[in-house]
């Protein structure tokens, strides 16, 4: 089992028919973990790798009724390190 994360934002809050559409996703078999944050306008869903892809769980959300805008990265990269100054002559 390989286990992934993906982050989604949206636009508008989802109705309460919406909502209860979601919560059904989370009966999909291969969908481990689904979270809304309503302050950030998020959708975090942990599924299997091996059962499910990222555009098939991008497919359960938007039949469900959440208006997504774009997904998120999980991580941010680090800058590059700073060039080492020259050495003392």
């Amino acid at each position: 089992m390989t286990q992934l994360d993906v982050l989604y934002r949206y636009g508008t809050p989802p109705t309460e028919a919406a909502i209860l559409a979601i919560s059904k996703v989370r009966d999909v078999y291969g969908v481990r973990k689904l979270e809304i944050n309503e302050k950030e306008k998020t959708a975090r869903i942990e599924y299997d790798a091996t059962r499910l892809t990222e555009p098939v769980i991008h497919q359960l959300l938007r039949r469900a009724g959440l208006n997504i805008v774009e997904a998120l990265p999980m991580y941010t990269t680090p800058p590059p390190p700073a060039p080492a100054p020259p050495p003392a002559s």
